[in-house]
């Protein structure tokens, strides 16, 4: 296998290789616009600060103002949906691209002017809906060639890496934000740096994608519906989903960490945004680190090891003293966190039926969101109500969640499942892998 993220396997035929490399730019793009524009970006500090100071808001209060950005992601099935089935001038994936990403330079934008916390609710949810709307897109276009290309694993892992130089980059530069200005100047600065990326989703999606026009007639819908059917009737799917949900569902530790390194530690809102910088330096280490030691695991290995540091990470908290500590442990967060997403998010891309793709990923990455979103209210509510903000029994908690996966392993019955490889529909989960894309040729 390839051990650069530009290099595609060596047996690819040149038309592959040309599509691949493509393809990885493409995501590269995509993913450094949401590293830098979704609101866990580049204005998640500056708009906890404002939150935070200038409207003395608490840790639930925060936590429920962002949880209402996290809708538009739950509902990502929708938008995949509506692509699979009614082509807009003439593509299932081009137009929609360029359409959200064009939203998301307008609201962006439009928050710049805004200070009350119901404008900003408007125009942070027209940010989100867009961001959500293009992941949800790119989502089925990795599907949709990862399967093809056998290449899912290597995309996956492409995405997120980009994603985490982009969040480093995002991080530093919110922090220094919130260090240097008003809590208002912050937020509006921050909006209008990350109104001007989506133009690089934009300019990917005209000159990386090669799409076939279609158009609304009755055989793609005929094909269409008999995926999304294929889709609601696969148990496999069915399986994956629960997993996915009971993988990720833990009482969040993100915002209760905010306030605990802010009030009880007194760490400077520049060190926290570098905090969150080396987090995202993990999951980069972690992602060039796939690509040479952990893209050749099976698909159960890897999920074994991603819950087994998953949970030794999350006790780490429990150390968590100085300036040197948090490093430390958020560095070691961050790689324990790309092991999962490429896990999982690998997992879910292999399971999606053809002419379904953008639903039935876009429902399992929908998953993931709930559960976060459901774990975080979880985790912030017992911070404040219950542990007294206390933060060490809240960290315990999370890591047995966590550690409770490795039971949930063996339910998905993957065997030794290579990682990208795509099942076969209707299979029992795991036991079989479609040939190989280059022997078939």
């Amino acid at each position: 296998m390839n051990e650069t993220p530009l290099s595609p396997p060596a047996d690819a035929l040149p038309d592959d290789k040309r599509t691949i490399d493509r393809l990885l730019i493409f995501f590269a793009l995509v993913y450094v616009v949401e590293g830098m524009g979704q609101i866990v970006g580049l204005i998640s500090q500056p708009l906890n600060y404002y939150l935070k100071e200038a409207l003395s808001w608490t840790p639930v209060q925060v936590t429920a103002f962002i949880t209402v950005f996290n809708l538009p992601w739950i509902i990502k099935p929708l938008y995949g949906l509506v692509s699979d089935f009614v082509p807009l001038f003439g593509y299932r994936r081009k137009s929609y691209l360029i359409l959200a990403n064009v939203a998301a330079v307008g609201g962006y934008l439009w928050v710049t002017q805004l200070t009350t916390p119901g404008q900003l609710l408007l125009a942070l949810l027209l940010t989100a809906y867009a961001m959500a709307i293009s992941s949800t897109l790119c989502g089925a276009v990795l599907v949709e060639n990862g399967q093809r290309l056998h290449e899912s694993g290597a995309f996956v892992n492409q995405q997120w890496l980009w994603f985490n130089i982009a969040a480093m980059a995002a991080a530093i530069l919110g922090g220094q934000l919130v260090q240097h200005l008003t809590p208002a100047g912050a937020l509006h600065s921050a909006a209008f740096i990350v109104g001007l990326a989506p133009f690089l989703v934009i300019f990917g999606t005209l000159f990386l994608i090669d799409e076939k026009k279609s158009s609304i007639n009755m055989q793609g819908m005929r094909a269409t519906f008999h995926g999304l059917t294929a889709a609601f009737k696969r148990r496999e799917l069915l399986i994956v989903a629960a997993f996915i949900f009971l993988y990720y569902f833990s009482p969040g530790l993100a915002t209760p960490l905010y306030y605990h390194m802010t009030d009880e530690l007194k760490f400077s809102q520049g060190y926290i945004g570098i905090l969150t910088s080396i987090a995202a330096a993990g999951w980069i280490v972690g992602a060039l680190l796939y690509r040479r030691y952990f893209e050749a695991f099976s698909m159960r290995r890897l999920l074994y090891l991603s819950i087994m540091t998953g949970t030794v990470t999350t006790l780490a908290y429990l150390l968590l003293s100085s300036e040197a500590s948090a490093a430390i442990i958020n560095f070691c967060a961050g790689f324990s966190a790309m092991l999962a997403t490429v896990a999982t998010v690998t997992l879910a891309a292999d399971y999606c039926p053809p002419r379904a793709e953008g639903f039935s990923f876009a429902v399992l990455m929908s998953v993931i969101n709930l559960s976060n979103s459901v774990g975080d209210n979880i985790g912030s509510y017992l911070y404040a109500n219950v542990f007294a903000h206390s933060l060490p029994p809240l960290i315990i908690i999370s890591a047995a969640f966590t550690a409770f996966a490795f039971i949930l392993v063996p339910l998905l019955h993957l065997g030794d499942k290579p990682q990208g490889a795509p099942a076969v529909l209707g299979d029992p989960l795991g036991s079989r892998v479609e040939p190989d894309a280059t022997s078939a040729r």
